[in-house]
């Protein structure tokens, strides 16, 4: 795979890194060990797999997030969505990971991930303009990360999509996002096998500035499909645990 440019944070600037293919330091047996995934709050999770953290859609704490910690936490790579605020602010991130914000095909440490570019509103991108969809293969388990997707999936993109062993998806609506039957109709085309919610109201939200629905919607569209709920903010996912047809995952977060 050609080496693509990206772009690393150092500090309190941005500057020009490569990732390279570095694929022989990873373990063997790293690559079908699983995935650990740890809910941050909103649109974002940090997942740990093949010796390598990934931290997707970092945000400042605001409006729909006011509540939540700010996820300062170490990580070698941080995959961004949007520049939107909720889900792409890195500054102040701990140590130097290369961060990814671009659509393309990339590869680091050994994993092959893809940005998929899709609307983050229902106006074409006219409104809030494009997001990017994350999808990676990282301990052996396919992962897709919607970001704030808001548009249908097309065919096309259903075929770059694949079927997913773990589908992030946001269901709160807002101008910006899928809403529960939104999330509903993109889970009956990607058919994933496991569904972990983002992007939904908590306590967390400032009742004066933010817009988005509770969870309880989108799980009442859902009664036909078996719920996972954990009280931890963190889950193990590996190919014995995945289910053969579509469940939910709800993770909780520790205020």
């Amino acid at each position: 795979m050609k080496r693509r440019q990206l772009i690393g944070y150092a500090g309190a600037g941005l500057v020009t890194a490569v990732i390279t293919n570095l694929s022989s330091q990873v373990p063997v047996n790293a690559q079908s060990s699983g995935v650990s995934i740890q809910w941050l709050g909103h649109t974002c999770f940090l997942l740990t797999g093949n010796g390598i953290k990934i931290l997707v859609n970092p945000f400042r704490p605001i409006g729909c997030t006011a509540g939540y910690r700010p996820p300062k936490v170490a990580a070698d790579l941080v995959l961004i969505s949007s520049q939107l605020l909720d889900e792409g602010a890195v500054e102040g991130l701990p140590g130097n990971p290369k961060l990814v914000y671009e659509p393309g095909v990339y590869e680091f440490k050994g994993i092959k991930f893809q940005g998929i570019a899709t609307d983050h509103d229902r106006k074409g991108g006219k409104q809030f303009g494009k997001n990017v969809a994350w999808i990676w293969k990282q301990g052996g388990i396919n992962l897709l990360h919607l970001g704030g997707a808001a548009a249908p999936i097309t065919l096309e993109q259903k075929i770059l999509l694949g079927r997913p062993d773990v589908l992030f998806i946001p269901v709160g609506g807002s101008a910006k996002a899928y809403n529960a039957q939104e999330a509903k109709d993109a889970i009956g085309v990607l058919n994933p096998k496991l569904v972990i919610p983002t992007h939904y109201r908590t306590k967390a939200a400032d009742p004066a500035a933010c817009d988005i629905s509770l969870l309880d919607d989108f799980l009442t569209l859902m009664q036909d499909v078996k719920l996972r709920r954990s009280n931890s903010d963190s889950v193990m996912i590996n190919s014995k645990s995945l289910p053969e047809n579509t469940e939910i995952q709800v993770l909780s977060y520790k205020f």
